[in-house]
């Protein structure tokens, strides 16, 4: 008699894990990120850019994001058979979108701040906004090894 196998789905590594919208909340989704990834062997370059990445996101949510009494939420996801990772950050303010600095800087001088999201979208190979309902939003980042500029064509 023939059976047919089950497929399973390559098999994938995840959690989320609400945070406080404070520094050192935006300090544990780093650290929390890292932990994962590497509990789940991911390799060290794709940890350091999705580090770098969390890092900026979850400063983004405290700093931008922040409604007092509301927390923010890291949730990442690894695929080790595509070599992926997708790192979604979710604060509480859903009417302040993200958006990359213009550049066109005045000839007075550079700006001290505004540059996290260059830094995202430089080690992220994408990037989007999403609505999280009811007045929420969710930044999401999918990373990939090899790193965008190093990928052979």
């Amino acid at each position: 008699m023939n059976h047919l196998t089950p497929q399973l789905g390559s098999p994938t590594c995840g959690f989320t894990q609400l945070l406080s919208s404070t520094r050192r909340g935006a300090r544990l989704a780093r650290l929390l990120t890292v932990s994962a990834l590497q509990s789940w062997g991911c390799p060290q370059a794709l940890t350091e850019r999705a580090e770098q990445v969390v890092a900026e996101l979850a400063a983004n949510a405290v700093v931008h994001g922040h409604v007092p009494g509301r927390d923010f939420r890291l949730t990442l996801h690894y695929d080790p058979t595509a070599g992926l990772v997708r790192a979604e950050v979710t604060d509480a303010r859903g009417e302040r979108l993200p958006r990359l600095p213009r550049n066109d800087t005045p000839s007075h001088g550079l700006p001290t701040g505004g540059y996290g999201l260059v830094l995202v979208a430089a080690l992220a190979d994408r990037w989007e906004t999403a609505p999280h309902p009811p007045s929420g939003k969710t930044v999401r980042a999918v990373l990939t090894t090899p790193p965008p500029d190093d990928r052979r064509t």
